[in-house]
């Protein structure tokens, strides 16, 4: 008897066991078809309109309400009555919703032929294509309709590929004298504004750059609506031009708005935008309590609860970067209200990404220890050319003087490490016949003014200067970057060479370093996956070492 039940107690074991595997298998069968089914859906790469977005163009607008039932994501309509508001539904619902989103705005390539495709007031427009601005780059046609949706957003983008025009154009579009006829300029009770948008700078050169390209765009009878606010200017005769011309755009250093806020002289309670360029840099600690007043005094972060008063208007958040870190997601999804992030071909909503892990903005995945390297390959400018030249110190600005001759360069930027540095290699340049001037931090605002003015019109041919001008120095026709020194890392390279090569422009960067510095550029080339070649310069050309052909090509 006791066998009989023995063995019974086997077969229904093995009856169990039996029964789970086919139950996994079923599973994996399950997993598998699952799998299978969504690759079959995922969206592929065909063309879509700006209103996946939800921007719809007049002419198409009326069709599109009647033909589509279901509102695309961030419609305006949509966006003012949900924004900030958590969705009342199961977790499994939410991430559905996520993949339609993504579907939707991830794979939309923006390629506008005109301004006018985007949106714009006609009188904007005129200026415009009066400054000879008539096709917008890739990152501005995703950038703008975007923006004008109420979005916040960061924008991203290789440097020089136009991402200031890119916050520019929609922020002239509802305030000041170009704005579009369906915006009066006034609250609620037809008050009008004080201040409406805040663009803050991590440098003064940066921060006039800015203004140049507002003043440029509203010409020079509305210059008045933007007023520069940046450090090492004349305190009281800022407060005075605030005073006296009440201007609606203020663009200036973190230390120079903060403290006019402190003060009470600068007033941007009812602020509508608040735009932080190079962002990145704005994150670090020099900046960190001077930032924390502006989030709290320039309008209000956009609320979930839309019934709460308060005097501060809701802000729109714009954060512009050429490189993006995980940092500043961070700090976008802090400050802001559901971000997106906006590429120049690409428009991904910042919650789809997971808080705990690095981002990585390629669609390739990497190590975090990989993410530096890959923010400053994205933000290199792509028609660049690299090499190095391997020679004695002493030699160095010899080397750069039969750079410059071999390539014709008119108009170049050689990048040290050292302000002391700087004018010993302006003189041994201006010794040898070539027109140089140093750019740095110590001099004044006049001086440095009339330096880029110089640099700007052809009257020097090379601006020697250290990473102060690394970000903002904007020169279209610069043709040539010299490192003299050595950056210190692969996102520092990026933005010395973002100096040249911008808006699609052909451009050269060349490293001049001593043998015992050749591994520091082995380990550049292998981080940002480009090819440097060394190279040499003789009779008045610039040699290309075979060896080294060899390994551009299979770099490549």
């Amino acid at each position: 008897m006791p066998a009989l039940i023995s063995s019974r107690f086997l077969l229904l074991v093995g009856e169990s066991l039996h029964l789970r595997r086919a139950l996994a298998t079923s599973r994996s069968v399950l997993l598998h078809t699952s799998v299978t089914c969504m690759s079959q859906v995922e969206p592929n790469h065909g063309s879509l309109t700006l209103s996946s977005i939800g921007f719809q163009t007049e002419t198409k607008a009326e069709n599109r309400s009647k033909s589509n039932k279901v509102k695309p994501f961030g419609s305006p309509s949509e966006n003012l009555k949900s924004k900030g508001k958590p969705f009342d539904i199961n977790e499994k619902k939410k991430k559905a919703i996520r993949v339609v989103e993504k579907q939707q705005i991830e794979f939309a390539p923006f390629a506008a032929k005109s301004f006018s495709e985007l949106g714009l007031p006609h009188v904007l427009i005129e200026r415009l294509e009066k400054e000879g601005f008539t096709v917008p780059t890739e990152v501005q046609s995703a950038a703008v309709p975007t923006i004008l949706n109420n979005h916040d957003v960061i924008i991203q983008s290789y440097t020089g590929s136009g991402k200031t025009l890119a916050y520019l154009l929609p922020l002239l579009s509802v305030v000041g004298p170009l704005r579009g006829k369906g915006d009066d300029g006034g609250d609620e009770n037809g008050k009008k504004l004080g201040i409406e948008a805040v663009i803050v700078a991590p440098s003064r050169e940066l921060g006039m750059q800015i203004v140049r390209e507002f003043e440029k765009v509203l010409g020079m009878d509305n210059k008045r609506v933007v007023q520069q606010l940046v450090g090492g200017a004349n305190r009281t005769r800022q407060e005075d031009a605030l005073k006296k011309n009440k201007p609606a755009i203020v663009v200036g250093t973190p230390g120079r708005i903060a403290e006019l806020s402190a003060s009470g002289k600068l007033r941007t309670h009812g602020c509508r935008y608040l735009v932080l360029d190079e962002v990145d840099e704005l994150l670090s600690f020099n900046f960190r309590e001077d930032m924390h007043r502006i989030l709290e005094h320039v309008g209000r972060r956009s609320s979930a609860d839309p019934s709460s008063n308060s005097a501060k208007n809701e802000r729109q958040l714009i954060m512009v970067s050429a490189t993006v870190p995980f940092s500043v997601v961070r700090a976008a999804r802090s400050w802001g209200c559901d971000p997106l992030l906006v590429q120049a071909k690409k428009i991904v909503p910042l919650e789809t990404f997971s808080p705990s892990e690095p981002v990585s903005l390629s669609r390739s995945s990497l190590p975090s220890s990989a993410m530096p390297s890959q923010a400053a390959v994205e933000s290199l400018p792509p028609a660049l050319k690299h090499y190095y030249c391997v020679t004695r110190l002493q030699h160095k600005v010899d080397v750069l003087r039969r750079c410059i001759h071999a390539l014709d360069a008119k108009f170049v930027i050689a990048f040290m490490n050292h302000t002391k540095q700087l004018k010993d290699v302006v003189f041994k340049l201006e010794a040898r016949g070539m027109t140089a001037v140093e750019l740095h931090g110590d001099l004044g605002k006049l001086a440095r003014s009339t330096t880029l003015k110089k640099f700007k019109n052809g009257e020097v041919r090379v601006l020697v200067t250290n990473e102060l001008s690394a970000r903002g120095l904007d020169v279209a026709e610069c043709d040539l970057v010299v490192n003299l020194d050595l950056p210190t890392d692969s996102i520092h390279y990026a933005h010395r060479a973002g100096r040249t090569g911008r808006l699609g422009r052909n451009g050269t960067v060349l490293t001049i370093c001593e043998e015992p510095e050749v591994f520091v550029v082995r380990k550049l080339q292998k981080q940002l996956g480009i090819p440097i070649a060394s190279c040499d310069f003789s009779e008045g050309k610039l040699l290309v070492t075979e060896e080294e052909k060899t390994v551009s090509t299979s770099t490549s």
